[in-house]
C-alpha cells in the first residue's frame, strides 16, 4: 500500500464512470462492510432536495466550524480539484491521503463486484469519504445526497437528521414525472429514529409529511426567513430565534436555504449530535461561502466578474433575479447610464439550454448585453455555434458571438467589456474560468491538477 500516486488514484476512480449511474444501495452497503462499516462511527445530517443542497450544506458547515466542531463535508460537484468533494472543517483531503484511501477501496470494490456488480464512481467516492471521516474521528458529518435519495449511495448512512430542502421536477427519467413521485424518492431518506427538516411546500411537503409520520420521525417545516435587504456581498434576513442575521451568500433565494440550515442545526442539537449556538450561527452564516454560485471575483484590472453555474432553467431564473438585484452594486452600476453587462456562457448538450437562455434573457440587467458563447472541452458540451444561435433570438438588444476556447473567451470579455462580466451556464465552465482567475494553493494537487 502507498504506491499509488494521486493522479493514478483519480484516474482509477474516474474510470468507474463507465459504469454510469446505477441507483441502488446493495453495492454501497457491501463496499462499506468490506471497509469496516466506517459510516457507523459518526452521526450527522443527510441533506437531499432538488435545489439548494449545496448552499444549505455550506451554511450548516460554516456554523459548525464557527462553533469549533470538525464536520466531515461532501460538497459536489467540484470546480477545480476533485479533492473539493471531500472536506473536514473546510479543509480539503490532501492528495496523498486521497490516493491512500482509493488504494484501500479498490480491492474491496473488486471483491464486491463478484457478487453485486462493479461499484460506480460515486459509490466508491462515498465509501472513501466515509472511511476518511471515520479515520479522522470527525465530530459529525454533513452529507449531500447525490441523486434522489431512496436509492442514492449516501443513503447507506443514517446520521440521525434527514433534511429535504425542496422538491421540484428534475432527473425525471430516473425519479419520476411528477413532483409527488420525486418527493417519494427524496423523502425516503427519513428513517425511523431520525429528526426531519424540510423547506418543501405543496405536493412535495404532503409526501414528506406522510413519510415522516409513517416512520415516526418528528418533522420541522422551515419557512423562508423574511428578507430584510441585500448588497454586493450577501443578504440580510430576519431569522426566527436570531433576529436580523447576515448571510454571506448572494441571492434572495438564500432566505429559504438559511431557514433550512437553521432547522438542521436545531435538529442536530435536539438529537444530541452537535450544538452550534446563536453566536456561532450568526458568525457562520455571515462567513459562509459557496464557490461558483453567485461568486463575485475582482479581476486584475479591478473589474467585477460574477460566476454562477445556472445550468438549468430554475438556476437561470435565480441568476436573472440576482443580476437585477446586484446590478447597482457591481462595478459601473452606480453611473447614471451604467455600461451593459458582458455574459460568457457555455452549456452541456443534455440540459434544457433553450429554457436557460429564455430565463436568463428575461433579466432587465442583461438588456443590451454582449453574449460570448464558448464551449468546455468535455464530450457533453453543446457546440458554441448552436448556443450562439439560441442567444441570437433572445431580443432586447442582446448580441451573441462565438469565441473558443474558454481561456480566449474570458480574455475577449475582459478586453472588450465596458462593464462587469458574468460567467454562467455550466459548472464546468465556471470551474475552468475560476481556475484562470484565482490562484488557490489549497486546490493545487501534489503532482498536477488532477481535476
Amino acid at each position: 500500500m502507498g504506491d499509488l500516486t494521486y493522479e493514478a488514484a483519480l484516474g482509477l476512480l474516474q474510470e468507474r464512470g463507465r459504469f454510469g449511474i446505477r441507483l441502488g444501495l446493495g453495492r454501497t452497503r457491501a463496499l462499506l462492510r468490506e471497509l469496516g462499516d466506517p459510516q457507523l462511527a459518526f452521526r450527522g445530517a443527510l441533506v437531499g432536495g432538488t435545489n439548494g443542497k449545496g448552499s444549505v450544506l455550506a451554511l450548516v458547515a460554516s456554523a459548525l466550524r464557527a462553533a469549533g466542531l470538525r464536520a466531515g463535508e461532501t460538497p459536489k460537484p467540484h470546480l477545480v480539484s476533485y479533492r473539493e468533494r471531500l472536506q473536514i472543517a473546510g479543509r480539503l483531503v490532501d492528495p496523498s491521503t486521497f490516493a491512500r484511501l482509493v488504494e484501500l477501496a479498490l480491492p474491496a470494490a473488486d471483491r464486491v463486484a463478484r457478487r453485486h456488480g462493479d461499484p460506480t464512481e460515486f459509490e466508491l467516492l462515498t465509501a472513501v469519504a466515509f472511511r476518511w471521516f471515520a479515520d479522522e474521528a470527525v465530530d459529525l458529518a454533513v452529507v449531500e445526497v447525490g441523486l434522489g435519495g431512496r436509492l442514492d449511495a449516501t443513503h447507506a448512512w443514517d446520521g440521525g437528521v434527514a433534511a429535504i430542502t425542496n422538491v421540484d421536477l428534475d432527473h425525471m427519467d430516473r425519479l419520476g414525472s411528477t413532483v409527488t413521485a420525486i418527493a417519494r424518492e427524496k423523502a425516503a431518506i427519513i428513517e425511523r429514529g431520525d429528526l426531519a427538516v424540510t423547506g418543501a411546500g405543496g405536493d412535495g411537503l404532503a409526501v414528506i409529511r406522510r413519510r415522516a409520520a409513517r416512520v415516526g420521525a418528528p418533522l420541522s417545516v422551515a419557512s423562508p426567513a423574511a428578507l430584510v435587504g441585500w448588497d454586493r456581498d450577501g443578504i440580510t434576513v430576519d431569522l426566527a430565534g436570531l433576529g436580523e442575521t447576515r448571510v454571506g451568500l448572494r441571492g434572495r433565494h438564500q432566505a429559504a436555504n438559511v431557514a433550512v440550515a437553521d432547522g438542521i442545526l436545531d435538529a442536530l442539537a435536539e438529537a444530541g449530535i452537535a450544538a452550534a449556538g446563536p453566536d456561532a450561527r450568526r458568525t457562520g452564516y455571515a462567513q459562509a461561502r459557496w464557490p461558483g454560485r453567485l461568486e463575485l471575483i475582482e479581476a486584475d484590472d479591478g473589474r467585477d466578474v460574477l460566476l454562477d453555474g445556472a445550468h438549468n432553467p430554475a438556476g437561470a431564473t435565480v441568476l436573472a433575479q440576482a443580476l437585477d438585484d446586484l446590478r447597482p452594486y457591481l462595478a459601473g452600476g452606480t453611473e447614471r447610464r451604467p455600461p451593459p453587462l458582458t455574459l460568457v456562457v457555455g452549456a452541456m448538450a443534455d440540459k434544457d439550454v433553450a429554457g436557460v437562455v429564455g430565463a436568463l434573457a428575461a433579466s432587465r440587467a442583461l438588456a443590451g448585453a454582449e453574449v460570448i458563447c464558448t464551449e468546455v472541452d468535455v464530450p457533453r458540451a453543446l457546440p458554441a455555434d448552436e448556443l450562439a444561435g439560441l442567444w441570437a433570438g433572445a431580443g432586447r438588444g442582446i448580441r451573441a458571438r462565438v469565441v473558443r476556447p474558454v481561456a480566449a473567451a474570458l480574455a475577449a470579455a475582459l478586453a472588450s467589456a465596458p462593464g462587469p462580466v458574468i460567467v454562467a451556464g455550466s459548472l464546468y465552465l465556471v470551474g475552468a474560468v475560476r481556475a484562470l482567475l484565482i490562484d488557490e494553493p489549497a486546490l493545487g494537487d501534489a503532482a498536477g491538477s488532477g481535476s
